[in-house]
């Protein structure tokens, strides 16, 4: 029997599946060298010193699509196959980014508020919001994901821009300048991957060429975006409004995004529907079980595609 280490993110169903295949055992508790299989989710990863105590792992079976936790090229160098679960997720993180970005424009959780405080009967009418219609929308990172949000957001009749590392053969308008991007929208959603390359992409002179009108939408990762000059943008009115689904530390939320009324905050829940949670969870468990029957696994991370 090969042996399953939970590092995070197995939930009792993914535990029922594989408890005919493995036998499972907790961090704590373990033989390392008896250990060949782990599953984990993308914010917890495997750690790179736990990685290289483990003489004979062969495959980290990631719960998300998001990896940058795992060192996948550390990995694949010892032939240790990385896999993750995209495209089941695809459709609810873009139908998250466009609840952000609607609850921005017309001030959802300020009107919510406003009603449950009694404040339509005592004082009238709550302040006039924006149309999200016909709006200049800027995705930073058009995968898959990114383009499903373009897709969702055809109804309000946008024009949509684009900055990634190279053009892409799509209907929107390319910037290769992330700046010139950010000048030329009216909102920026971040659907780019973490890791070391995307740290604070988004940094001061971004959010500012956003501007006071402008709204910052983040689906991505929570490093992508400098989160001390998030807040100071939008406490100052340089930016307008935020829509977060994702923290640098979470899930830790700084007190000041808390405090700010022109932000809505989410607790990562971009997928966490219970139909794409569980075809997530039958993706992590089903890489694992066909690599347990045949060797071979359903989605690598790119870094382990010719493993």
């Amino acid at each position: 029997m090969a042996d399953l280490l939970q590092i995070g993110g197995i939930t009792e169903a993914m535990r029922t599946r594989l408890s005919d295949a493995f036998n499972i055992h907790r961090r704590d508790a373990f033989d390392a060298d008896a250990i060949t299989h782990i599953v984990t989710n993308g914010h917890d990863g495997v750690p790179a010193d736990l990685m290289a105590s483990l003489p004979n792992l062969k495959v980290i079976s990631v719960y998300g699509v998001g990896y940058d936790a795992v060192d996948a090229n550390a990995a694949a160098s010892r032939g240790v196959v990385v896999t993750h679960t995209p495209d089941v997720l695809n459709q609810e993180v873009a139908t998250t980014a466009v609840l952000l970005l609607l609850s921005c424009y017309r001030e959802l959780v300020r009107d919510d508020a406003f009603v449950r405080a009694g404040h339509w009967e005592s004082n009238g009418n709550a302040p006039l919001t924006r149309s999200a219609d016909e709006q200049k929308v800027g995705i930073l990172g058009l995968g898959r994901i990114g383009q499903a949000i373009a897709r969702k957001l055809g109804p309000w009749n946008p024009e949509i821009s684009y900055h990634t590392r190279s053009k892409k053969d799509v209907p929107y308008k390319y910037f290769d300048n992330l700046i010139a991007m950010a000048h030329h929208v009216d909102v920026l959603i971040c659907i780019t991957p973490g890791g070391s390359s995307t740290d604070k992409l988004v940094n001061e002179e971004v959010i500012e060429a956003l501007g006071p009108r402008g709204t910052l939408i983040n689906v991505s990762r929570g490093s992508v975006v400098d989160e001390p000059a998030l807040i100071a943008a939008l406490q100052g009115g340089m930016l307008g409004w935020a829509g977060l689904d994702v923290f640098r530390d979470e899930p830790r939320v700084p007190q000041a995004l808390r405090d700010l009324s022109n932000v809505v905050l989410l607790p990562h829940a971009g997928s966490a529907t219970v139909e794409t949670r569980a075809a997530m969870g039958n993706l992590t468990v089903d890489n694992l079980l066909q690599h347990l029957n045949d060797g071979t696994v359903l989605t690598p991370v790119p870094e382990c595609k010719d493993l």
